[in-house]
């Protein structure tokens, strides 16, 4: 290295800033360079503030110019988010109803600057969170407690339809509202444990008598076919009999008229006319000989 003994014995020479000035320029265009552009990450939507003022103009996803130290972007997110929560309120017989909740919401790009302008970047704590708690209150004290749980899929579109009305005006759209449970008081949980053990306990003697009623019924049909069948039989052998009897007097009948004949015969046979000769012929009885005449 060599030195410049001229410089050495000469207080009075001024020193070379020549490199360090070439070096703070490249510092100072390097940081000018660096604030000139910015990135807008995927999902984002970039809000341009030029000296404070929002513009109404969002920036897309991607790479942008802009005028350094006089305009800064701020991102906006359009990606679907989850607030989560808890809920209290009155129900419309008056219990107390704790619910948690479950909300995805996105924000519109095209919203993005008024957003930022109107609310801010905490428009999730400022704005989403008070309006998803009244619109609960509301909807709940529409329902009683037991139709809170009954009803939930109802209740849960009736709160999503009260959150579009109030937040879709901000650019806030509702993906889905999810009540994931509800919660109520340890008097009111026993009280639906006891009706639903009576309501089994009705059911079920309800499904005794009924099977009472079905077997009694049973046992009726069953004696009434016996009777009939004991009738029937009764029937035809009363008629089987009398069909006997029948016989049994015609043939007795048959047999007197025939006995009163023979009592009442005088021993001559009928006599028939021929149809030839006109002579008249007995029948069954020998006509005497001439020699049995003659003795």
């Amino acid at each position: 290295m060599s030195v410049n003994v001229r410089e050495i014995n000469n207080p009075n020479a001024k020193p070379n800033f020549k490199g360090v000035k070439w070096v703070i320029a490249g510092i100072a265009a390097i940081f000018l360079a660096a604030n000139s552009f910015t990135i807008v990450p995927a999902g984002n939507t970039g809000v341009t503030l030029t000296l404070g003022e929002v513009s109404s103009t969002p920036l897309s996803e991607g790479f942008h110019l802009k005028a350094p130290f006089i305009q800064s972007v701020e991102k906006m997110s359009n990606k679907i988010q989850v607030f989560e929560a808890k809920a209290t309120a009155v129900s419309r017989d008056l219990q107390t109803v704790n619910s948690e909740i479950a909300v995805n919401y996105r924000l519109i790009s095209d919203k993005s600057p008024d957003m930022y302008k109107n609310v801010g970047v905490e428009y999730s704590t400022i704005l989403v969170s008070p309006v998803v708690q009244e619109c609960m209150k509301s909807a709940t004290a529409k329902y009683n407690a037991e139709q809170l749980i009954t009803e939930r899929e109802t209740v849960s579109t009736e709160v999503k339809s009260a959150l579009d009305e109030k937040l879709n005006g901000y650019g806030i759209y509702i993906e889905k509202f999810n009540i994931v449970n509800f919660d109520f008081s340890a008097e009111f949980n026993n009280a639906i444990e006891a009706k639903q053990v009576a309501e089994q306990n009705l059911l079920k003697t309800k499904t005794e008598q009924e099977q009472a009623k079905v077997i009694a019924k049973t046992d009726a049909e069953k004696k009434v076919i016996a009777a009939n069948a004991e009738a029937e039989a009764i029937l035809a052998q009363a008629q089987a009999q009398a069909d006997a009897n029948k016989l049994l007097e015609e043939s007795l009948s048959n047999k007197v008229i025939a006995y009163e004949q023979i009592q009442k015969w005088n021993g001559v046979m009928p006599k028939v006319t021929g149809s030839d000769s006109g002579l008249l012929i007995n029948v069954g009885i020998d006509e005497p000989t001439a020699s049995a005449q003659a003795d």
